[in-house]
């Protein structure tokens, strides 16, 4: 045989299992970003994330600031549970899980809680549409 016409060589077993524990891992840390389990991710990430959300969509409905800044908020802070949990598992077990729904009630009630707080800063006003800053009407 050439070496052009030979077989390809097996893949080792543990391959399938590696790919598995590197993505796994890369998406807990993403998830880790996102998710409400750091004092400092609100800060830097999720709170940034849901201005920037509701900064543009309130640039075409001005009274959905609010509204849209807390769904960002909360679909950051679920979306990191979630990921943060099969990343997790994935890692952990070198395969794919599904994500029940119990965990993902458990990860909107986390989520839930920090919301609050961030509806505490817009009514106070520390957080509002950008033009409220410069003092436009």
């Amino acid at each position: 045989m050439t070496p052009e016409t030979a077989a390809p060589a097996p893949e080792p077993a543990n391959r399938g299992k590696l790919h598995h524990r590197v993505k796994g891992g890369l998406v807990s840390f993403i998830g880790f970003l996102l998710s409400p389990l750091s004092w400092w991710n609100d800060l830097f990430v999720n709170v940034p994330l849901a201005l920037a959300f509701a900064w543009v969509t309130s640039l075409v409905w001005p009274k959905g600031f609010t509204a849209c800044f807390v769904l960002g908020y909360w679909l950051t802070n679920v979306l990191g549970l979630v990921m943060l949990q099969k990343g997790a598992h994935e890692l952990l077990a070198g395969q794919a899980s599904p994500y029940s729904r119990k965990a993902l009630f458990k990860d909107f009630l986390v989520s839930l809680v920090y919301t609050l707080a961030i509806l505490v800063l817009v009514k106070l006003g520390v957080l509002k549409p950008i033009p409220d800053y410069f003092g436009s009407p």
